[in-house]
């Protein structure tokens, strides 16, 4: 009886946290995918090589930003594992698209 009323005064704090954990989440989402919008909105060069990559880039910035958010706060191993895979791809093809718009001036 004793490690029931325990356990159950313990159930608000833990409620508690995970609302915390959650706000966070979400505004660390709602963050990346504003600034991930707010970066790809330009104005077409008439390129379509440099525009691809202006967009591009930002758009996996923000998959980066969202994939740190989950790894901060997710639990799912299988998700985790596929944020942590989302950044190094999503660098590696940054890298890619830097180096071959060097001459595009982004």
């Amino acid at each position: 009886m004793v490690m029931t009323i325990v356990a159950a005064a313990a159930m608000p704090s833990l409620t508690a946290q995970g609302d915390r954990q959650q706000a966070q989440f979400a505004s660390e989402m709602h963050a990346a995918m504003q600034q991930m919008m707010t970066a790809m909105d330009g104005t077409p060069t008439g390129d379509v090589d440099a525009d691809f990559a202006a967009m591009m880039i930002p758009h996996h910035k923000g998959a980066i930003a969202m994939a740190q958010a989950e790894l901060k706060a997710g639990r799912n191993e299988q998700l985790r594992r596929l944020a942590q895979e989302i950044i190094i791809t999503q660098q590696q093809e940054i890298a890619v698209m830097r180096l071959a718009s060097t001459r595009f001036q982004l």
